[in-house]
């Protein structure tokens, strides 16, 4: 799979296992991030892999910056022609507690941010007549969570963003779906624990029906086949990555 692929979000965590399976698969990949020196260094070590990799830091809010990245990412790559965005924002604040500008700032980040990164990188698919793009939604955007009503709000946008993009371009050969996770062991999620906002990951995991919690590779491995030319006629599905969890 020699393909242009961008991953946002892709310091650490889900989007880094993403870059990783990637590169893996043979695609060329840009490594987008908030966290521009953590990024940088990842993209060296995938180079030191024998892959073709790149950074740049990013605030996916931005469009300005969004798009000098995608850019970049044309002159250095070439187009791009697989998309996946996993940059993204959490917060734990009770409903009554959360103020206007943390309610924009999540839904600029998270859904906002979605809309401007595929909107800088759809052009080049329409051109090439192919294209997958993947977005990170929440599997709390299916279920609810209690003290996350911004998170889950801009979450569910993202899903429904999803399909709508599927629908309008399936006949132009590009597919767009979303991976809404389940209880990840990402950096994320250990910050969280450790604050209090999330219970023991490890209690989690021991209620899990597969007993254990998810990791980023679960993600990155269901994400590269949506990447792929085999998934050709998936568009417009949530693939949830979850370990068995009902929603």
């Amino acid at each position: 799979m020699s393909r242009v692929a961008v991953v946002t979000g892709a310091a650490s965590g889900m989007g880094l296992g993403i870059a990783r399976h990637l590169a893996a698969a043979g695609c060329r990949v840009a490594l987008l991030d908030l966290d521009g020196d953590t990024a940088e260094a990842a993209a060296d070590e995938l180079g030191r892999g024998g892959a073709t990799a790149l950074s740049a830091k990013v605030d996916v809010s931005d469009r300005g910056a969004v798009d000098d990245a995608i850019a970049r990412v044309r002159a250095e790559l070439g187009p791009v022609e697989i998309l996946v965005t996993s940059a993204g924002l959490d917060e734990f604040q009770p409903f009554t507690e959360i103020t206007l500008d943390a309610w924009n700032r999540m839904l600029a980040v998270n859904l906002t941010g979605t809309f401007h990164c595929i909107q800088a990188a759809i052009p080049d698919m329409l051109d090439a007549g192919w294209g997958r793009i993947v977005t990170i939604s929440s599997s709390s955007a299916q279920s609810g969570t209690s003290r996350m009503a911004h998170y889950v709000a801009s979450k569910g946008g993202v899903i429904g963003l999803t399909k709508a993009l599927a629908i309008e371009f399936a006949p132009r050969g590009i597919t767009v779906n979303t991976i809404p996770p389940g209880f990840i062991d990402t950096p994320m999620a250990r910050r969280a624990e450790a604050r209090g906002d999330l219970p023991s990951i490890d209690g989690v995991a021991a209620r899990t029906p597969v007993r254990r919690a998810g990791t980023p590779d679960d993600i990155a491995a269901a994400c590269t086949f949506l990447c792929s030319d085999e998934a050709g006629y998936i568009t417009g599905q949530a693939l949830n990555v979850n370990g068995g969890w009902y929603l």
